[in-house]
């Protein structure tokens, strides 16, 4: 009787923390308003920072007409590429993913926080 209260349970909670990996792109759109101050996220223009639109799976340090730092067109240049993983990693700390990188911004603590912009950053195809 134990086994299948817990099996259910199992079977309920699940799903939810597969979903909450995924992230919500309308939180993560709410999130962004943290960022929007110097990236653009609906069109190809630069602010600050370089525009967004297209950046899950792009080359890192490769907007054109973005003055990169030295570190970040570093990275580019060994192959970074944003994909959720990476992008996870650098809002999760800039500074020590990518030691040297302009960026201001001290990071998003909250795991959740992150899925949420990933997958709002996922919306803005090209």
């Amino acid at each position: 009787m134990k086994k299948i209260a817990l099996a259910v349970a199992l079977a309920a909670v699940l799903p939810m923390a597969v979903a909450h990996a995924e992230g919500d792109a309308a939180k993560g759109k709410k999130v962004f308003n943290k960022c929007k101050a110097c990236h653009y996220a609906d069109k190809k223009k630069n602010k600050v920072g370089p525009y967004l639109v297209g950046v899950v799976g792009r080359k890192a340090a490769s907007v054109e007409g973005f003055k990169y730092s030295k570190a970040m067109k570093a990275k580019g240049a060994e192959g970074l590429v944003w994909n959720e993983e990476n992008i996870d990693k650098y809002l999760a700390a800039p500074k020590k993913f990518v030691p040297g990188n302009k960026m201001a911004f001290a990071g998003l603590k909250k795991a959740e926080d992150r899925a949420n912009v990933i997958a709002y950053l996922k919306t803005l195809t090209e």
